[in-house]
């Protein structure tokens, strides 16, 4: 069975592989976006965040014999302990200047971690290994479907989808939206604003530790993994709209797609095709698909 000329399986599989990427894409932009959304903060330091997680899990699981899945669980959580400690020490005193001085400190730390992580490691790629649970392969019929790339897509959305309806669609969002805006009015109702702030910062780190855990069977754990992706996820962020969490979630999965499908028709166009969309979007809507016209 042919698609488009091209065999079905080569196509579904092309489409399988950009919908696992553009998982990635969503939730390492999802932290971008809850970060400057709600903090006003262009977190450059996101990709060397998902390279720690994922490090994190090997030397748990290599160093300590825990499994994936206590990793799973912990890494998110020693990263965004990580991010606590950034923001309560460094970033915390840039939040009412220009946005470039955060941008410029979040890249000195991505250096910095990417730096130690190379003296230790080097910038060759650790192996590692996939969860027995999640081993093997599911015949669809129409294309074999590896375990675990399907759960990285259930997993990724699951998350991604339960932070929207946390911030969009609860009291605690209520209070973190008004709390960026006006500050002293929310705090006038007992609400502890700074503590507040710290928490989402330190949130929206572990969700880029989640998603290098997620990443690490799949992709050798490097210390350079992070930023060889973040690039791309910056343009994610400015197609969805700079803030927007829902714009961050739809525009990763579809551009991950439009990526994986630019490799069946397309391939030497599937490494530019992303920018592509960016500059055609910004010239038809700077403010991004989902973002807000000031």
């Amino acid at each position: 069975m042919e698609l488009f000329g091209y065999p079905l399986p080569v196509v579904m599989s092309q489409l399988t592989l950009g919908l696992v990427n553009g998982s990635f894409y969503a939730m390492l932009s999802l932290g971008l976006a809850v970060i400057f959304g709600l903090l006003n903060v262009i977190n450059f330091s996101h990709g060397a965040m998902y390279m720690m997680g994922a490090f994190v899990a090997w030397m748990g699981m290599s160093y300590l014999g825990l499994s994936y899945w206590a990793m799973l669980l912990l890494a998110p959580f020693i990263v965004g302990a990580l991010g606590i400690v950034i923001e309560k020490t460094m970033l915390r005193w840039l939040y009412k200047l220009d946005h470039l001085y955060g941008l410029l400190l979040t890249f000195g730390i991505t250096l910095l971690v990417e730096g130690v992580f190379r003296s230790f490691y080097g910038v060759s790629g650790q192996p590692f290994e996939t969860p027995e649970l999640l081993q093997g392969a599911t015949d669809l019929g129409f294309m074999i479907l590896p375990n675990y790339r399907g759960w990285v897509v259930v997993a990724s959305l699951l998350v991604c989808f339960s932070t929207w309806y946390v911030i969009e669609r609860t009291k605690l969002g209520a209070y973190l939206r008004a709390g960026t805006e006006n500050p002293k009015l929310v705090e006038a109702f007992g609400v502890n604003v700074p503590l507040m702030v710290t928490l989402t910062y330190g949130f929206g780190v572990a969700l880029a530790g989640f998603a290098g855990v997620l990443a690490a069977p799949i992709i050798q754990v490097s210390p350079l993994m992070g930023s060889n992706l973040i690039i791309v996820v910056f343009a994610v962020v400015v197609i969805g709209g700079m803030g927007s969490i829902m714009g961050s979630i739809v525009t990763g999965l579809g551009l991950g797609v439009i990526e994986g499908l630019t490799r069946v028709f397309y391939p030497e166009f599937s490494s530019t095709v992303v920018f592509l969309v960016m500059v055609i979007v910004l010239l038809l809507r700077p403010a991004g698909l989902f973002g807000k016209e000031k």
